[in-house]
C-alpha cells in the first residue's frame, strides 16, 4: 500500500484507541463499528439498556467526523422529526418539498435509538436510505452522504414484517453487562467520564479512501473458502440469505484493507460470524468455522479478530498489544494495578498457548512480564 495508505490506516488505528478509552468491555463494538463505515455496511447492535451502545457510537461519530444525526424513535415519532419537515410555502403552491438540512438525508454517521419502534412511514423511509443511499418524498430526492448507520435495541422483534428491514443491518453486534469480575473496572473507567471533545476527528475522506480501497481489493483467490464457509453455516442450520452471503464480502475486504493487504486472505475472514442474525447463532457460526478463522489476524482491529475467531493468530496479537500498552517505565511495575494486569496477560499466555513452543515475540514478552513481576 502507498504512503497515504500507510497513513490513513495508522491515523485510525489511533482513532480507535481514543474511541476505545473509558468504555469496558467495549473494544470490540468500537472496533466492529470503524469496520462497518470502510465497509460501507450498517450495523445492529442488540442489549439491554445502559450498556453501552449509545456511548461507542458517539465516540466512533465524534472521532470520525463528518455530519451526525441521533435520534431516539418511538411510537408516536413523526417522519419529520427524521427527516425534516415540509416546507410549507411550497406547499401552499401544492408541491411537496422536505427541509432537509440538519437531518439523516444528510448525514454522513447517524445513530437510531430503539430502531424498531419507528412507525411503518419512517421504516419504509429508512429503507431507501440504507439500501439505495436515496432520500424522496414528494418532489424531494437527496442523494444521501450516509456511510454508516447505527440501529440500537434492547431485543429483536418478533414480527416478521419487520424482517426485510432488519435484513438492511448485515452486521449484528450483541452486547450483554459488564461481567462480574470487571465491575471494579467498569466503576474506576466511568467516573467522571463522558464523551470526548475531539479537536481534530480523523475526517470521513480517510474512510472514503479507504473505502475506495475496498472496492478494489482482490477477492477471487478467498471465494472457493467463503463459499465452503457459506455452504457450513447454512448446513449447522444457520439461515445465511443470499444478499447477506454476497454482502459479507464488503466486510472481508474491508478487513484485509485496515490489515494493510490489497487481496484477501483466509486471515481475513472473521467478520462472517457479524453476518449471523441471532445471538444464539453466532457462537455455532464460530464453532463451525473455527478452523477456516484459525489464521484470522488484524492489526488494527486485534480485538474483534480475537473475539470473532478466538483464533491463536489473532490471540497472540492481542496479547501483544496488550503487553505494549502496559509501557511499565523501566520494566518496573509501579502499583498493584500494574501486578494485576501483568498477572492477567501471563495467565492469558499461559491458559491459550503451549509455553514450550512460543513464537519469539510471545515469548519475548511473556518473558518480559515474568522478569517485571519478579523485580516487583
Amino acid at each position: 500500500m502507498d504512503t497515504q495508505s500507510e497513513a490513513d490506516r495508522g491515523g485510525l488505528e489511533q482513532v480507535i484507541r481514543r474511541a476505545q478509552q473509558g468504555l469496558t468491555e467495549r473494544a470490540s463494538l468500537v472496533e466492529t463499528l470503524i469496520l462497518a463505515a470502510v465497509a460501507g455496511e450498517h450495523v445492529l447492535v442488540v442489549g439491554p439498556p445502559g450498556t453501552g451502545k449509545s456511548q461507542a457510537v458517539r465516540r466512533v461519530a465524534a472521532e470520525l467526523g463528518g455530519d451526525y444525526f441521533e435520534y431516539l424513535l418511538g411510537k408516536f415519532t413523526e417522519p419529520n422529526e427524521v427527516f425534516g419537515p415540509v416546507d410549507l410555502r411550497r406547499l401552499r403552491e401544492g408541491v411537496i418539498e422536505v427541509e432537509t438540512s440538519g437531518m439523516l438525508p444528510e448525514a454522513e454517521v447517524a445513530f437510531l435509538d430503539e430502531v424498531f419502534l419507528g412507525s411503518t412511514a419512517i421504516l419504509n423511509t429508512l429503507l431507501g436510505i440504507l439500501n439505495e443511499r436515496t432520500f424522496r418524498r414528494g418532489s424531494t430526492v437527496v442523494d444521501c452522504p450516509l456511510r454508516l448507520c447505527v440501529g440500537a435495541t434492547n431485543s429483536l422483534p418478533d414480527d416478521v414484517s419487520l424482517a426485510a428491514f432488519a435484513d438492511r443491518f448485515l452486521i449484528r453486534v450483541f452486547v450483554e453487562p459488564v461481567p462480574d469480575p470487571l465491575i471494579e473496572e467498569l466503576l474506576d473507567a466511568g467516573w467522571g467520564s463522558e464523551t470526548p471533545i475531539v479537536s481534530e476527528p480523523i475526517g470521513i475522506e480517510t474512510i472514503d479512501r479507504l473505502a475506495a480501497q475496498r472496492r478494489e481489493c482482490d477477492l477471487a483467490g478467498i471465494r472457493p473458502t467463503l463459499g465452503a464457509a457459506i455452504r457450513r453455516m447454512r448446513s449447522s442450520g444457520i439461515e445465511i440469505s443470499d444478499r447477506r452471503a454476497v454482502r459479507a464480502q464488503n466486510l472481508i475486504a474491508a478487513a484485509a484493507v485496515l490489515a494493510g493487504r490489497t487481496t484477501a486472505t483466509e486471515a481475513d475472514l472473521w467478520p462472517l460470524p457479524l453476518i449471523v442474525r441471532t445471538a444464539d447463532g453466532q457462537p455455532v457460526a464460530r464453532e463451525t468455522l473455527a478452523d477456516l478463522l484459525a489464521a484470522s489476524e488484524n492489526s488494527a482491529l486485534p480485538n474483534a479478530a480475537e473475539e470473532l475467531s478466538a483464533g491463536p493468530v489473532a490471540r497472540s496479537n492481542l496479547i501483544l498489544s496488550a503487553v505494549e500498552d502496559l509501557q511499565l517505565p523501566g520494566g518496573v511495575v509501579e502499583g498493584i494495578d500494574d501486578r494485576l494486569r501483568i498477572e492477567a496477560l501471563l495467565r492469558e499466555i499461559d491458559a491459550g498457548f503451549d509455553t514450550t513452543s512460543l513464537s519469539g515475540e510471545l515469548a519475548v514478552a511473556r518473558s518480559s512480564l515474568t522478569a517485571a513481576l519478579g523485580a516487583a
